[in-house]
């Protein structure tokens, strides 16, 4: 299988090892990933209310160069995801507003033919184009012992067109990493906003957001917190102590991508995963995980 890779800005700077465990965990599995040439920024979710034409025109760059290639994209991040399937929709469905961004994007030498590629997430192709059953096959440890709370934050779900999952209560990554072994708990706060960048704006909003998560986590006797989405890990992870402090809590709980998880299952080598440099370590977690050794077919 082969499909081109776009990283957007989070995971060529504070998510690399989102990048690297993903690299890790596909070539395992035999998945080849082609990053996309001269991609550029998807705008995020912010610059559509500065200039909404500017910012669907440089999403439909990218996609207007996979056309060229005939191949699908992975949007790993969630913003980049929800934007360029947006985008894609809304080129389609609003006739005068795809041929508005059809004539900025002649000006750069590029087309959009209207040839169909989708716009893919990583967990989408895994669970349903890989098939756990061929993950099983590549399996070099379990996860069991691990008591796993899995978070897809407010964005990757709801897509405008063709969600992979539930919007409401995503199952995906609970039937992954139960696959694995892991205790995965089922909790109510799957798609709650992590606070996104309200930590940055309004940040007693955004700490009291960051908090109700890492509380419910703590509550249901998770050991770690495995996310999907670049903010989502930096807003839980990295805004950690500063929410101990507010709220005169211990928390101490890690959050790591869920490529990072899967990834260890898989053997991939450490250097990818990047798990001595969290910020909440995990050594603890992964020195008890999989105790029951590689697993056997």
């Amino acid at each position: 299988m082969e499909y081109l890779y776009y990283p957007g800005c989070s995971l060529k700077g504070q998510a690399k090892f989102y990048e690297t465990s993903l690299f890790g965990c596909f070539e395992k599995l035999d998945i080849s990933l082609t990053e996309l040439p001269d991609w550029n920024c998807c705008g995020a979710t912010s610059y559509m209310s500065v200039d909404m034409n500017a910012a669907l025109a440089m999403a439909a760059r990218n996609i207007a160069i996979a056309e060229d290639l005939e191949q699908d994209i992975i949007a790993p991040c969630s913003a980049c995801y929800m934007v360029l399937n947006k985008v894609q929709h809304q080129l389609t469905e609003y006739p005068q507003v795809g041929d508005k961004i059809r004539k900025a994007l002649a000006h750069a030498g590029l087309r959009l033919h209207g040839k169909r590629i989708r716009i893919r997430h990583p967990l989408d192709v895994l669970v349903n184009d890989i098939k756990l059953e061929f993950i099983r096959e590549r399996l070099h440890r379990k996860l069991a012992g691990m008591r796993l709370f899995p978070y897809y934050g407010c964005q990757v779900v709801r897509p405008r067109i063709e969600p992979f999952d539930a919007p409401w209560h995503p199952v995906s990554m609970d039937r992954l990493f139960a696959f694995l072994e892991a205790d995965v708990v089922d909790h109510s706060l799957k798609t709650r906003c992590c606070g996104g960048s309200l930590t940055g704006t309004i940040e007693e909003v955004g700490l009291k957001l960051v908090y109700i998560l890492l509380k419910e986590a703590k509550k249901k006797g998770a050991q770690v917190i495995a996310t999907l989405c670049p903010l989502c890990q930096f807003n839980l992870e990295a805004y950690q102590p500063k929410v101990e402090k507010t709220f005169r809590e211990t928390l101490k709980m890690p959050i790591l991508y869920f490529t990072q998880l899967l990834g260890f299952a898989l053997g991939v080598d450490e250097s990818l995963l990047g798990l001595n440099k969290l910020i909440v370590p995990a050594d603890e977690l992964f020195a008890h995980a999989g105790q029951g050794g590689p697993h056997e077919a």
